[in-house]
């Protein structure tokens, strides 16, 4: 068991209907140590590939994407959800379904911060249905960059979204990914992974 899947363990709150609540570390207070241990982690496993940008989705990505920005000494761009007063010029735009809050946004990204050619290694706390993944992968390429690969903290891996985007021919790294949840009983199983 990684360091993440026993944080996970120890704090996270399996609610019903799949939901796992990682807001005492993670999503809403970070735990900064945990954070910086996982930007390491990513730039680990992603050491090898060229990363000019980190990207990712507002809000609960930022913190976890700016650590790791910094672990590449790269940029980070996210993308908005809605579109503000003070976003000025063209925008590449996607829209997204949201798993938890079971909306669809539009979001957007200022076509002054990504450009072709840049690679791109794509971060965000959760894969669920994998909707927002695939909206910044499809930012990222409508403005020709390359989606080096993406990096998520936690996968659910009983939904699609892990599946598809891999089957899509992305680079898609998780560092814990939970096989099942019981709410009833508080427990959680995470699939094995090999050591990377």
């Amino acid at each position: 068991m990684n360091f993440l899947e026993k944080r996970i363990i120890k704090d996270g709150v399996i609610k019903p209907g799949n939901v796992l609540k990682v807001d005492s570390f993670l999503n809403h207070q970070m735990d900064i140590e945990l954070i910086e241990e996982i930007a390491k982690e990513f730039k680990r496993r992603f050491g090898n590939k060229t990363v000019t940008k980190v990207m990712t989705i507002e809000a609960s990505g930022i913190g976890i994407a700016a650590f790791v920005a910094k672990e590449f000494g790269v940029p980070m761009v996210f993308a908005k959800k809605s579109k503000s007063i003070n976003l000025d010029g063209e925008m590449y735009v996607a829209e997204v379904e949201s798993f938890t809050h079971k909306n669809k946004n539009q979001v957007v990204v200022s076509k002054k911060f990504l450009h072709e050619g840049e690679h791109i290694l794509i971060i965000d706390d959760f894969l669920a249905n994998g909707c927002a993944l695939q909206g910044l992968i499809s930012i990222a390429e409508s403005a020709g960059a390359i989606v080096e690969g993406c990096g998520i903290v936690i996968e659910k891996g009983f939904q699609i979204g892990g599946r598809a985007i891999r089957n899509m021919g992305y680079h898609v790294e998780s560092l814990a990914i939970v096989d099942s949840m019981d709410d009833v009983n508080g427990t959680i199983n995470f699939r094995e992974q090999e050591e990377k």
